[in-house]
C-alpha cells in the first residue's frame, strides 16, 4: 500500500500516526484531566503520577499536550480540507472554463494575496477574539490560494492537451474529462500541498497562540503553552521546551509527508 512513496515520506506518516495515537488514546491509558490544577505540584519534573511533570499552575503536560493536538489536527483538517476542496473545484473551473470565471476567481486570489498570510489570519482573529472559527476561516482562505493557483495552472496546460480535445470531441462530458485526465495528474500535486499546508497551518495556529491573538486560556493550544511558561524558562527548561517539541514534531512529520526532505 505505501510502495508508491519514498522512504522519508513514510518515516513522516508513521510519525504522524504516532502523534495522533498518542493525542487521541491519552484519555484511556492515562485518564488525567487536562484542566485540573493543583498548586501544591507546580512544575514537578516528570515522575510515576505526571509521566511528562506540570505546568506553572499544576496542570499535568501530558494530558495538555495530548489535548493541544487534538485542538491542533481538527484545525487542520477542516481548514486544509477546506482549503483543498474550494481550491480544486474553483481552480479546475477557472482554468478549464476561464473567461469571467477565471476573471473572478483570480480578481478574489489576487486580494487576499495583497495582505501577508499572517497578517489576513490576524484580521479574522480580530473579528471575534479567541473564537475558533475566525482562525478556521482566515487560514483556510490564506491556503485557498495556493491550491487555486497550482490547480488553475495545472488545468489550463492539461486543457489543451490532445487527450482531452480528443475526449471532448467525442462528446466525453466534462465530469468523465475530470475523473479520467484531470484528476490523475492533479492528485499528486494536491496531495503534498496538502502536507505543506498542514505544516503551515499548525505553525500559523501556535504563532497566533504565542502572541496572544489565537485562542484565550485555559484552552491547550502549543503556541499559548508556550507564553504560559516562558517566564518559568529558568526554573523549568524542560517543560518549557516540551510545546516547541511537539510543533517541531507535527511540523517535521508533515514537511516528511509533503516530499520535500528525501
Amino acid at each position: 500500500m505505501l510502495n508508491g512513496f519514498s522512504r522519508a515520506q513514510k518515516c513522516g506518516a508513521f510519525l504522524l500516526i504516532f502523534l495522533l495515537l498518542a493525542a487521541y488514546l491519552q484519555p484511556y491509558y492515562y485518564p488525567m484531566d487536562e484542566a485540573f490544577q493543583n498548586l501544591n505540584k507546580i512544575l514537578q519534573k516528570p515522575s510515576a503520577l505526571y509521566w511528562l511533570g506540570t505546568d506553572h499552575l499544576g496542570r499535568d503536560m501530558l494530558a495538555r499536550l495530548a489535548s493541544a493536538v487534538r485542538l491542533s489536527f481538527s484545525l487542520i483538517v477542516l481548514s486544509v480540507g477546506c482549503a483543498l476542496l474550494f481550491g480544486l473545484l474553483f481552480g479546475v473551473l477557472a482554468g478549464a472554463f476561464g473567461g469571467w470565471i477565471d476573471r473572478i476567481f483570480s480578481f478574489v486570489c489576487h486580494i487576499i494575496m495583497a495582505l501577508p498570510g499572517l497578517l489576513f489570519v490576524l484580521l479574522f482573529a480580530a473579528l471575534s477574539p479567541g473564537a475558533f472559527w475566525t482562525l478556521y476561516l482566515g487560514i483556510s482562505l490564506v491556503m485557498w490560494v495556493e491550491f487555486f493557483r497550482v490547480v488553475r495552472a495545472m488545468t489550463q496546460t492539461l486543457a489543451g492537451s490532445n487527450e482531452i480535445q480528443s475526449s471532448r470531441l467525442m462528446g466525453m462530458s466534462f465530469f468523465y474529462c475530470f475523473k479520467r485526465h484531470f484528476f490523475p495528474r492533479l492528485a499528486p500535486v494536491i496531495l503534498t500541498l496538502s502536507a505543506f499546508a498542514a505544516a503551515n497551518a499548525v505553525l500559523a495556529l501556535a504563532t497566533l497562540g504565542f502572541i496572544n491573538v489565537g485562542l484565550r486560556p485555559p484552552t491547550p493550544e502549543l503556541g499559548l503553552m508556550m507564553t504560559e511558561l516562558f517566564p518559568y524558562y529558568y526554573e523549568a527548561p524542560y517543560i518549557f521546551m516540551l510545546p516547541i517539541i511537539v510543533v517541531c514534531l507535527l511540523v517535521f512529520s508533515f514537511q516528511l509527508m509533503s516530499g520535500r526532505m528525501k
